[in-house]
């Protein structure tokens, strides 16, 4: 690993109750050491490679220790099955091993993406253990496809249209061959440069460009693992999620972050997003009732039967019953950005997290 570590970023693995995971962190500082510490959780087909700037950036300031974590089935941590069945809780279950193997009472949760799932189902799972949530980019809180209106209203029962068959098995076959290049358009390196960041808004140099490959290449994929399996379904668009691996544990059959406004505590949230962000969106490109709609998968429906997720919408209209019941959020939009605000605006993302981190935590959060 040491090629993909930047100059002052080490990793050490942690053997926890459930699984032996990976932990970067800033050389010098001992993970389970004293003071309040700031978790960050990446995303889907990434690693704790992608927090890297941001871990050094926090450790700076001097009030926070900084850690990044590695899912199961990402980077080094020990790829244990994941089992869908359970929503994301495999890997909110996780952290809370990795908290208690660390000592760590309360911590600060940074949440991309997938991780910001994994880190909303912390927060309703065992809310007295987390300090404040920043949520970037998050998947919406009714999971990923096969879901219509604010309110996250299922479309179908077996909740078609979500899971591991939406994948689009050229990327899945070129993460599991190691494809560095760019020479089709599904290999990581052109899905890092047209997906993960808003087109031509990349300011990265080759060689960090190469680490984020690489934490791409990290994603296990099977069964298992990514993109999980899948069944047929005779509702549009004919495959609805199966019971193993990442993209099932997103589908709206077991995945809900919703209850937030009933937490007995409500710690104050940061939700950062770009407003060009092509993968979580109202018009997201990896919707497929949104490509039905453009005509790109055939036999769509029509917008009655199978409107596209309005995910940003949804994410909003849960926040604002959070702040109705007594919680605060704050969001921050950046112009231009896509998936990946840490990555396109890294300075921007710092100010936003640091000035998140400062803001005072209620009694018993």
């Amino acid at each position: 690993m040491p090629d993909v570590l930047l100059p002052g970023i080490t990793a050490t693995r942690v053997p926890t109750a459930r699984l032996v995971q990976n932990v970067l962190h800033p050389e010098g500082t001992d993970p389970a050491g004293p003071g309040e510490a700031v978790l960050f959780v990446h995303g889907n087909v990434s690693s704790a490679l992608f927090w890297q700037q941001q871990l050094l950036t926090v450790q700076e300031t001097g009030r926070h220790r900084a850690l990044a974590v590695d899912l199961r089935g990402y980077g080094d941590t020990d790829p244990l099955p994941v089992d869908a069945r359970r929503g994301v809780r495999d890997w909110a279950d996780d952290l809370g091993a990795l908290l208690d193997a660390l000592g760590l009472d309360r911590v600060h949760l940074v949440g991309w993406s997938m991780g910001a799932g994994v880190v909303l189902q912390l927060l309703l799972d065992d809310p007295g253990r987390v300090a404040s949530v920043a949520l970037q980019a998050p998947i919406a809180p009714y999971g990923f496809g096969g879901t219509a209106g604010p309110e996250g209203r299922r479309l179908s029962d077996d909740g078609a249209g979500s899971g591991a068959g939406a994948a689009n098995p050229e990327f899945v076959a070129a993460i599991a061959a190691g494809d560095t290049g760019d020479a089709a358009p599904t290999s990581p390196r052109s899905i890092l440069r047209a997906f993960y960041v808003a087109p031509g808004s990349l300011p990265l140099d080759p060689a960090l460009e190469d680490v984020y490959v690489a934490s791409m290449l990290s994603t296990r994929t099977g069964e298992d693992h990514y993109p999980g399996d899948s069944v047929p379904s005779g509702t549009w668009p004919g495959t609805a999620p199966g019971q193993r691996g990442v993209l099932n544990t997103m589908a709206p059959t077991v995945f809900d972050v919703s209850g937030l406004a009933d937490l007995p505590v409500r710690p104050p949230v940061l939700w950062i997003r770009g407003d060009a962000d092509a993968i979580v969106s109202d018009t997201s490109a990896f919707d497929l009732a949104f490509l039905g709609q453009l005509g790109a998968v055939p036999g769509w429906p029509g917008a009655e039967v199978c409107p596209p997720q309005p995910m940003v919408a949804q994410t909003r209209a849960v926040l604002d019953r959070y702040a109705a019941a007594g919680g605060t959020y704050r969001e921050v939009v950046l112009p231009g950005v896509g998936h990946s605000p840490h990555v396109e605006r890294p300075q921007e993302f710092a100010v936003a997290l640091l000035e998140h981190l400062a803001v005072p935590t209620p009694s018993g959060a």
